[in-house]
């Protein structure tokens, strides 16, 4: 059976309409297949919907939100050995599930398949698939796709040992672009990463949600992912970079603060990557830099849709 090695967490933050939308496509996934839901402690009814509506479902209720380090608490709630993750807007399509397994039982050092986005009721493709599918890393897995340096958090199913192994996301980071620091950590402790398009994730972005807010934290983690994995020049780089877009915000001194009340934890916790590791780094940057391939700044980059 299936549920033998998958089981599916959702996480989930005062979205109760569209967790119930998405829980009910997962429903159509065989039964052997364990939902866990991790609510990052809503105040909109939602563990008494999915009681309601979804009684088969787990429910991991955290006290406070973590943002994505919710997931973590969903992980250590299952006992198989992969997680397929979803937002409370994405959901795989059942023959995706056993596909994205088999990929993962083939390739023994394969951490992460992140799968096929598509959107909306038309299921247009995400343009990250199209930045995945052009990855400057060589296949030398032969994966049925390309290998990355990176995932999408709500579009990915990993092998449960290794995210818990690296420390599953990073609280500090709460969300936007935190997967870049997951996906790092995971190469650095040898693990591979791929895109597998004949997997899929449907997505209905929700209108529930805070764009701006989330790109300043997507850019404050950028920064502080640079000052906790990248060498010297790279990290003094990636705060230029910060402070010529942060320069161009009204709340400029509030990006400061918040940038500057990482030092306490990034200071003890920075820990250069291997050479390998920082040379895949920079060949995605100069892959992306360029104008020839489809934009995009990083692979391992959450796109703004999947949010």
């Amino acid at each position: 059976m299936i549920g033998e090695r998958v089981s599916i967490v959702v996480l989930t933050f005062n979205r109760r309409d569209e967790l119930l939308r998405s829980l009910s496509h997962l429903a159509r996934i065989d039964e052997s297949v364990r939902v866990v839901v991790v609510d990052n402690a809503s105040t909109d009814g939602t563990t008494a919907a999915i009681a309601q509506y979804h009684p088969r479902v787990g429910i991991v209720r955290l006290s406070r939100n973590v943002g994505a380090a919710g997931r973590n608490a969903g992980a250590r709630a299952c006992t198989t050995p992969y997680i397929a993750f979803c937002d409370d807007d994405t959901w795989w399509l059942p023959e995706s599930i056993a596909l994205a397994a088999d990929t993962l039982d083939r390739h023994p050092t394969l951490a992460a398949v992140t799968a096929r986005v598509l959107v909306g009721e038309t299921r247009r493709e995400d343009p990250t698939n199209a930045r995945m599918a052009a990855s400057p890393l060589p296949n030398t897995l032969g994966v049925r796709g390309t290998e990355l340096l990176g995932l999408l958090g709500g579009a990915c199913m990993m092998r449960r040992d290794a995210f818990l192994a690296v420390g599953g996301y990073d609280a500090h980071l709460f969300l936007g672009g935190e997967e870049a620091l997951l996906a790092t950590d995971l190469m650095s402790a040898g693990w591979r990463m791929a895109y597998v398009p004949e997997a899929i994730v449907c997505h209905y972005p929700s209108g529930a949600r805070d764009v701006a807010a989330r790109r300043r934290l997507a850019r404050r983690n950028a920064l502080w992912f640079a000052w906790l994995r990248r060498p010297l020049t790279r990290a003094l780089k990636a705060t230029r970079d910060w402070w010529t877009q942060s320069r161009r915000e009204a709340n400029l001194w509030r990006n400061v603060t918040d940038a500057l009340s990482g030092l306490p934890w990034i200071i003890p916790a920075r820990r250069q990557v291997p050479p390998p590791v920082e040379r895949a780094l920079r060949t995605i940057e100069a892959f992306y830099a360029g104008g020839d391939s489809p934009r995009a700044s990083h692979v391992e980059a959450s796109p703004a849709e999947l949010r």
